[in-house]
């Protein structure tokens, strides 16, 4: 198998792993009849009444199914937001167990056509909202939650308009504001992020089953926490705004809402009737692939599951640890070249303050590495980009290029570089199946494609300049490099393979 082949089918069984059914099936239960009881990863909840559920997100259409099926007829009703399309997407790709089964008691509304609130998101939250005011002290209600929910549970607060929100959070995403800056702006500007769902709920007892799209998995974060105390106050919101200078170009509306919001989060007593329980992560996805990969043969380490920042450091990361697997095939593993790049990686890192990443130590492993056996490495989180042109593309296309762009740079300075005697593929994509605006997952490269494009008449480094990696990618080698998965049903936010392996080439 190709390295190309080996990549594809270790993010195929990472996405495998997080997909809503088996997980949801793994982590809740439904049992007996007389007083039945919600079992959520052994913890018990009594359906004393009614059961409700409500779920917006990217994964809820199959986590929504697979609860139906556990619930049965004790569900009463329920409403979901999902994405525009993703019925249709789901059931082209022959993955029935992802609908919900005809006379289903669960609403289907979509919206948030790609990635960003619209009006049918607008009208979904409504009826969420509607629903949960309903509700009593003897209803449970399951919320299910997934990265993407927030796009898809807009509620601003009045005065402010959803256009004007959706200006604003537009604005933050391409001056490179990360996402848990944006969700902070949202869930303060929002009637029902922040905790503010649970808040309408009370004091029916709220079950929240959360796949994880956020890095550290803060529950307050993921899709803007509309079950989950903030730990935000407009205090944090002003400083985000301030520090990518937007303060002073700010909409009436949103000024009357920051001037008139309580300035301490909420106290975490106000949420007694809630629980929220993470049944998915990146961690999850990564765990899988690495056992994939280990059955394939390769030596296999696990970088980070938190990996954030700009794209450009980020793609400078990852080169400089492919550049040092290389130098230790070569035998040059404890020289002063290898020493250059350690100290690199090390700057790096503290630059980048990947959380709970100990370098050291995976350097350490690193070192123990020889060609005899193929590596592999494995990272997961989410990158940023700053937008500088008007091109088409996403996080992990864009990554994928610089990353190309890197390795053809490392050889071009060395030319008799170890890199020539190791053949080395890198993958990013978008665990939910799109990346950017764009039907792309993400995309694969290796350090022969800048020289490639070239002879396509195609300069990386114009596309780059102009954010259009996806553009790129479509043209070069008439689209071969691109991740296509289709909407996958699951979002654990992105991964990143980097497969190496020794070659006979002097």
């Amino acid at each position: 198998m190709s390295l190309r082949e080996h990549a594809l089918s270790l993010f195929r069984s990472a996405v495998g792993t997080v997909q809503p059914a088996p997980m949801l099936k793994r982590a809740v239960k439904l049992l007996g009849d007389g007083c039945p009881q919600l079992l959520v990863k052994g913890r018990a909840f009594p359906v004393k009444r009614d059961l409700y559920l409500v779920g917006f997100g990217k994964a809820v259409l199959g986590m929504a199914a697979a609860a139906e099926e556990i619930l049965g007829d004790h569900l009463v009703r329920g409403i979901i937001n999902v994405p525009l399309g993703i019925q249709e997407s789901l059931q082209r790709a022959g993955m029935q167990e992802m609908l919900l089964k005809p006379h289903s008691k669960i609403q289907v509304i979509e919206g948030a056509k790609n990635n960003l609130p619209d009006p049918e998101a607008l009208k979904g939250a409504a009826a969420i909202q509607e629903l949960a005011e309903g509700l009593t002290v003897d209803d449970l209600l399951l919320v299910l939650i997934s990265g993407g929910g927030s796009a898809l549970l807009p509620a601003p607060i009045l005065p402010i308009l959803l256009e004007e929100k959706e200006k604003l959070t537009k604005m933050l995403a391409s001056r490179g504001a990360a996402i848990q800056e944006l969700n902070i702006v949202r869930k303060t500007l929002s009637l029902l992020k922040g905790g503010g769902l649970a808040r309408l709920a009370y004091p029916a007892q709220v079950v929240s089953l959360i796949l994880s799209d956020v890095i550290g998995d803060p529950l307050d974060i993921i899709a803007s926490g509309p079950t989950a105390a903030s730990s935000h106050s407009v205090q944090d919101c002003l400083q985000i705004l301030a520090k990518y200078n937007l303060l002073h170009n700010l909409p009436k509306s949103v000024e009357t809402v920051l001037s008139s919001s309580p300035i301490k989060p909420t106290a975490p007593e106000d949420y007694s009737h809630v629980c929220n329980i993470i049944i998915g992560s990146n961690t999850l996805a990564l765990d899988k692939a690495k056992r994939q990969a280990e059955g394939l043969g390769y030596a296999t380490l696990i970088l980070s599951t938190a990996v954030h920042g700009e794209v450009g450091r980020v793609a400078t990361l990852y080169c400089q640890l492919i550049r040092l697997v290389c130098l230790g095939f070569a035998g040059l593993g404890e020289g002063p070249l290898s020493e250059e790049v350690r100290g690199n990686l090390l700057q790096l890192v503290a630059e980048l303050e990947i959380p709970r990443l100990n370098l050291v130590k995976f350097l350490q492993a690193l070192r123990g590495l020889g060609p005899e056996r193929p590596v592999c490495i494995l990272a997961g989180g989410e990158t940023t980009v700053q937008l500088q042109g008007t091109g088409k593309g996403g996080r992990n296309q864009e990554l994928a290029l610089r990353v190309a762009l890197g390795l053809h740079r490392a050889q071009a300075m060395e030319a008799s570089s170890p890199p020539g005697r190791c053949e080395i593929l890198f993958l990013s994509g978008g665990t939910d199946g799109q990346d950017g605006p764009t039907e792309a997952a993400g995309a694969f490269c290796s350090p022969e494609l800048v020289d490639e494009a070239l002879q396509e008449g195609l300069d990386v480094e114009a596309f780059l300049s102009n954010n259009d990696s996806y553009t790129f990618f479509s043209q070069f080698q008439g689209g071969h490099h691109l991740l296509v998965t289709g909407l996958t049903g699951t979002n654990v936010m992105d991964i990143q393979a980097i497969l190496i392996r020794a070659t006979d080439r002097p």
